[in-house]
């Protein structure tokens, strides 16, 4: 990859939380607004129960606008979609999601951000939360904390991509449109869940850890979380432009390893343990909203050459997959960050999916 600042934080988009990234977005939409509700007496799917869980959401636009949800990426916020190549090619004047038409809702999902995580003080003592948890808690919310009973569109990226499907699938009534990106309605497995598993076993193995209660964060962390980015997002096609001998692949990895790592280690383990059993498989056939599937050709963890994805979304009654094709200017697994390859499907879409009420 090339050296730069701007091109790592693409590739690191689903690891790391860019809250740098506010002051990046496009001038042309309002500015975002911050907000925190607290949820009552929330249940995990352990059992477990938090009095109060903290869930921290950012608005674009006004509330007589019409609904719409954004979902970020694992170890991500709010702050990660806010950036110039997501945003700023969406929520501007005359743009997709024009934010002066469109109430765009983002929340920080269960430990991520500004909502409640385990590095607020109950380290590995906090509920161990998965994406049926973090889905519940951005419907309630969506429905109970803003009163928004019907969404025009939710949209999610990666993790929030798999978020998307199990909107459909739990609350099929409650969108019109559905797009989840970079993502695939099939079980965590493969690839995908080698390279998170290897990840997680290297943090908490390393002595550092003391089984989460560390006084530093892990020295390992930084090789393990560069090892699975390398791995599985960037791109083959744009790896080897970028980085074609063994001098530009060396400074390539010295520049990911002396970048600071900013993510507490609890946090991180619990945002990546949580993907472990998603599987939106059973239920595509309870989703009813017209769906747009957007992933890239050159997706590390979703390849379209399985077929798995292709099967899957046959089972969709108003289900369509907008591959995007591999190039040098793809990023594998990041591609779906900059929305300029598919904004004008997203367009296509909202004017064709059909408007319902609850």
């Amino acid at each position: 990859m090339k050296p730069s600042c701007a091109v790592l934080s693409a590739i690191l988009l689903s690891i790391s939380t860019l809250a740098t990234s506010v002051s990046v977005m496009a001038a042309d939409y309002p500015a975002p607004k911050q907000g925190d509700w607290v949820a009552k007496d929330f249940k995990f799917h352990t059992g477990e129960t938090m009095s109060e869980l903290r869930l921290h959401y950012t608005t674009v636009g006004e509330p007589s606008g019409q609904p719409v949800l954004v979902l970020h990426g694992s170890g991500g916020s709010a702050a990660s979609m806010l950036t110039a190549s997501f945003a700023g090619e969406l929520f501007g004047a005359g743009q997709p999601l024009d934010a002066s038409k469109y109430y765009i809702i983002i929340p920080d999902a269960i430990g991520h951000g500004r909502s409640s995580k385990p590095s607020d003080g109950m380290k590995t003592s906090f509920p161990k939360y998965d994406y049926d948890d973090m889905v519940e808690a951005q419907y309630r919310l969506v429905t109970e904390g803003l009163g928004v009973k019907h969404l025009r569109l939710v949209i999610g990226n990666s993790m929030g991509g798999m978020h998307a499907w199990l909107w459909g699938e739990k609350h099929p009534k409650a969108m019109d449109a559905l797009v989840p990106m970079a993502s695939q309605p099939t079980e965590m497995a493969s690839r995908n869940w080698m390279l998170r598993r290897i990840m997680l076993d290297t943090i908490r193995n390393d002595p550092d850890y003391n089984g989460g209660n560390y006084t530093s964060q892990p020295r390992m962390m930084k090789y393990a979380i560069t090892a699975y980015g390398i791995a599985s997002i960037g791109g083959t096609l744009a790896y080897q432009s970028q980085a074609p001998t063994a001098a530009k692949a060396d400074k390539t990895v010295d520049e990911r390893l002396a970048t600071p790592i900013t993510a507490d280690a609890n946090d991180f383990v619990y945002q990546w343990e949580a993907s472990h059993d998603y599987n939106a498989a059973d239920g595509l056939e309870q989703i009813e909203a017209s769906l747009l599937l957007i992933n890239s050709a050159d997706d590390e963890r979703n390849p379209p050459e399985t077929g798995v994805t292709d099967a899957a979304m046959k089972r969709v009654k108003n289900g369509h997959l907008y591959l995007i094709p591999a190039s040098t200017e793809t990023r594998g697994h990041g591609t779906t960050g900059n929305a300029k390859f598919y904004s004008e499907q997203v367009r296509q879409l909202l004017q064709t999916a059909p408007q319902r009420t609850m």
